[in-house]
């Protein structure tokens, strides 16, 4: 962790992210981020940078989107003492859930969260490793919603700017990426 007279300075991040080029097609560079996770200064630096950023929205919630979103959520949500609620793929969840199902390059697939996950008017922030085309983060938005709250804002690790991701999330919510591609 970098710190400057009680200050927290950004770490280099991206130089803890490998480049994979060719994955999983010819012409895409792959962010791979087990080398950020496998890094204890630069998970740690991760977390506290995200839940900083998360505590000026005031959640209620922390929501992971499955599954990498998870790896970040859940310390964020014990930092902040807020609740962690998963938005899984379907049929994974035990309970009544809402569901959204949403296009992917090459398909369709579904994100679901319990019917009971929220009180009504609740302040969500969504977490997830990265932002793309932003196709998962927008259906994580729509059945949070469903569920009764209401979405304040989107955290990740790495967004991929020239996709245009943050075009089809909620304008009204804020949207803080740590790196850009």
């Amino acid at each position: 962790m970098i710190k400057s007279a009680g200050t927290l300075l950004l770490m280099d991040l991206k130089a803890l992210i490998t480049d994979i080029p060719d994955f999983p097609q010819p012409g895409i560079v792959f962010r791979d981020i087990t080398t950020l996770l496998q890094n204890p200064d630069g998970l740690a630096h991760t977390i506290e940078v995200m839940s900083g950023q998360a505590a000026e929205l005031e959640p209620d919630y922390i929501v992971g989107i499955e599954s990498r979103g998870f790896i970040f959520a859940m310390p964020i949500a014990h930092q902040l003492r807020r609740g962690f609620v998963p938005v899984r793929k379907s049929g994974k969840l035990p309970r009544a859930v809402h569901r959204v199902s949403y296009s992917l390059e090459y398909g369709e697939d579904t994100l679901e969260v319990h019917q009971d996950a929220f009180a009504p008017g609740r302040k969500v922030l969504i977490v997830d490793d990265l932002l793309a085309t932003g196709g998962t983060a927008a259906a994580a938005a729509e059945v949070v919603q469903k569920a009764g709250a209401s979405v304040v804002g989107f955290s990740f690790v790495i967004e991929l700017a020239g996709l245009a991701g943050r075009d089809k999330l909620p304008t009204d919510a804020t949207v803080m990426s740590l790196m850009t591609y």
